[in-house]
């Protein structure tokens, strides 16, 4: 695969992770640089070491991982979705403050629930003539910088939105797990 074809395929997996961080960005009191990088490192780091893993699977089990990959995403995304969506309800009187950060293991859990998907990628990639070091490498470093960029955005839409922004959140990671589902279900091209 060529550097173009790897950047493309960069910045394509790294699309669920910007989505789900705006999420995160706007659900947080005026979140920092500083918080944004943290958030992009947690969902580069993963999205780097899911498609090393699921080349791994793909040399050995590729067909049983392609059948269930979607689910598991779908799941994760929807259960991280409503606790989003059942805490932006249960919040709304003005006097609860937005949180400053969020928790190490909620990043790492939607990051996971986010990169499924890279997993499912590796498995194809296991099939062709690809250093998937390089390869993983480019989709962690892309999805670095989307994961933060989408913090950065979300921090400018969360006052916006107000205690809804939670709740949106909560919205855009179903979404991101409904449109997973209908992918693979063949449902979208």
């Amino acid at each position: 695969m060529n550097l173009s074809a790897t950047l493309i395929l960069a910045f394509g997996m790294s699309m669920d992770a910007f989505a789900a961080s705006i999420g995160k960005g706007a659900s947080l009191h005026q979140p920092r640089f500083r918080e944004a990088l943290r958030t992009g490192l947690i969902f580069g780091v993963v999205e780097a070491i899911t498609p090393i893993i699921g080349w791994g699977i793909g040399l050995f089990a590729s067909q049983y991982i392609m059948e269930w990959d979607h689910w598991v995403a779908f799941s994760l995304l929807f259960i991280l979705g409503m606790r989003m969506i059942v805490e932006g309800v249960r919040n709304r009187p003005d006097e609860v403050e937005k949180v400053k950060r969020h928790g190490f293991w909620l990043l790492v859990a939607t990051a996971i629930a986010t990169s499924l998907d890279a997993m499912a990628i590796g498995v194809g990639l296991a099939f062709l003539q690809v250093n998937i070091v390089h390869t993983a490498m480019a989709i962690g470093c892309a999805t670095m910088i989307m994961a933060t960029l989408g913090m950065m955005i979300g921090r400018f839409i969360g006052p916006l939105l107000g205690k809804r922004a939670e709740i949106l959140g909560g919205v855009v990671l179903i979404g991101i797990g409904v449109n997973i589902l209908l992918e693979h279900l063949g449902y979208l091209a």
